[in-house]
């Protein structure tokens, strides 16, 4: 009769512990060890064997295979880089061949020894010396092509990190892709800052936030969806060229492309336009991916998309009649603009006009077609409450929307700094609020003071960095470039195992 892989890895765990129990009795408990003097890592063996043949190296990380032929063992040891074998022989080690036999899969062990290439052809390190510095007792998934259960992943990233090199490859690459962003600014003499989570107004986006409590101020605060308004407050101050990158949060659903809490960068630039923020927006992309990838022209789930500069640039109006079939340049009236919203079987809302109807019919037959890199210009001015007015047509706004795979990656403006028109747009918020905008963009006194002290003009620029990873890693979803994204919690007493997740 065989045994259900459920009893089998409880009694492989038990196994353990009274393996660790025997070891703690004899004085020699696995987990007493502080450091170990680690001097070479496993990919520096294997990319440079010729240079590194027979030195003296010292490794250290976890097993995650053995095999023991009599007195010869054959251990996979796990770095941060790599794997490489560990080839221990009782007639070298002597009595410290005793803790190669102590060791199980999953182990952390430390080993000093040669570099040498086996009968076989295999890398090896010929162990001399090993210490054992830390016992696992849970039992890893047989399978080193990494776990199916996608929630599982999720919630146990440690364990996907651990059986899948893939997946750590992909946060080696979000680690170089945000470092590429910050050297790209940074050369153009951007000044990285930090501004503050906790507020009173949540503002600089259309979402909702999530609020919390200060219990010694007495007083409720919200978390940023955003922070535009107060890297703008020190473009007010005098700094000419601002960015933070960071986290933002808003209290909104979660499908493959939103998590809850997210990375994102913004910058402000005095002195410039919405113009020069494309220009740095399609170099940055093409930057990173060049940095990073090696190339500008990218493979995204079977698709080729190619970041080189200069991306179309499309008017929203333009990109519904193109791809729509509707001229709004012959709708003049917000009835007019309503009667064909409803015509079209769009959900319209109390508070629409015009623009918000320009704006749903762009969402709804224009965004799947952007699927090389474009800009979206001329937002109603409705939904666009911190951009600038167009001189031109005082309807939209000097903004853009940045279209990849069909996705919206950024947003920017040239910057609204005329404190009048400001607050008349903050009060039109507030009352789309009252009709039931839940997104609407909330009264900012503070804001406003700040611009009637003199904002400068001003490009502002804000990017999803998330989704921007999941385009240049080649990921579908969100979850898979966070290390630990947002799941509901299990029920009390709920357990997940990977143990049923093998065939």
């Amino acid at each position: 009769m065989t045994m259900a892989k459920g009893q089998k890895s409880s009694e492989v765990r038990q196994r353990k512990l009274e393996k660790v129990q025997g070891l703690i009795d004899e004085g020699n408990s696995p987990y007493l060890a502080e450091k170990y003097d680690v001097d070479t890592y496993t990919n520096q063996i294997l990319d440079n064997f010729d240079a590194m043949e027979g030195k003296e190296v010292s490794v250290a990380g976890r097993i995650m295979s053995k095999r023991r032929h009599g007195k010869i063992a054959f251990l996979d040891l796990q770095d941060t880089y790599g794997r490489i074998q560990i080839f221990a022989k009782k007639n070298i080690m002597e009595e410290n061949y005793e803790v190669v036999k102590a060791t199980d899969v999953g182990d952390f062990l430390g080993v000093k020894g040669k570099v040498i290439r086996t009968e076989t052809g295999a890398i090896s390190v010929e162990a001399e010396e090993v210490e054992l510095l830390s016992k696992s007792i849970q039992v890893l998934p047989e399978k080193f092509h990494g776990l199916k259960d996608m929630d599982l992943r999720y919630r146990q990233r440690y364990v996907d990190l651990i059986v899948d090199p893939e997946v750590k490859e992909t946060f080696f690459k979000r680690s170089a892709i945000i470092k590429a962003i910050r050297e790209f600014l940074d050369n153009k003499g951007f000044l990285e800052v930090e501004t503050p989570i906790l507020g009173n107004v949540a503002g600089g986006a259309n979402a909702r936030p999530f609020l919390t409590h200060h219990n010694a101020l007495d007083i409720d605060l919200q978390m940023r969806i955003a922070n535009e308004l107060f890297l703008k407050r020190l473009i007010v101050g005098g700094f000419d060229k601002v960015y933070e990158m960071g986290k933002m949060f808003r209290n909104e659903g979660m499908d493959t492309r939103h998590n809850p809490e997210f990375t994102n960068i913004e910058l402000y630039q005095a002195y410039v336009d919405m113009d020069e923020m494309m220009l740095i927006t399609e170099n940055m992309f093409a930057y990173a991916a060049e940095k990073v990838l090696g190339s500008p022209v990218i493979e995204y789930q079977g698709t080729t998309i190619d970041l080189t500069p200069p991306w179309k640039r499309i008017s929203m109006e333009d990109a519904v009649k193109e791809y729509a079939g509707i001229d709004f340049s012959a709708i003049e009236t917000d009835e007019e603009a309503l009667a064909l919203a409803k015509e079209k079987g769009l959900d319209v809302q109390p508070f629409w006009t015009r623009g918000h109807v320009i704006s749903e019919m762009f969402e709804e037959y224009c965004e799947e077609k952007l699927v090389q890199p474009t800009f979206v210009t001329g937002h109603p001015v409705e939904v666009s409450p911190l951009a600038k007015r167009d001189p031109k047509d005082p309807r939209i706004t000097r903004r853009f929307e940045a279209f990849i795979n069909t996705w919206e990656f950024a947003n920017a403006f040239s910057e609204l700094n005329d404190p009048i028109d400001q607050r008349e747009r903050f009060e039109e918020q507030v009352k789309d609020q009252e009709k039931g905008d839940d997104e609407a963009h909330p009264m900012d006194h503070d804001f406003i003071n700040a611009i009637e002290v003199g904002l400068p003009p001003t490009g502002g620029l804000g990017i999803g960095v998330d989704r921007m990873i999941m385009l240049l890693t080649d990921q579908s979803s969100i979850r898979d470039v966070l290390f630990f994204p947002t799941m509901k919690p299990l029920d009390e007493g709920e357990e997940e195992s990977w143990e049923d997740d093998e065939e």
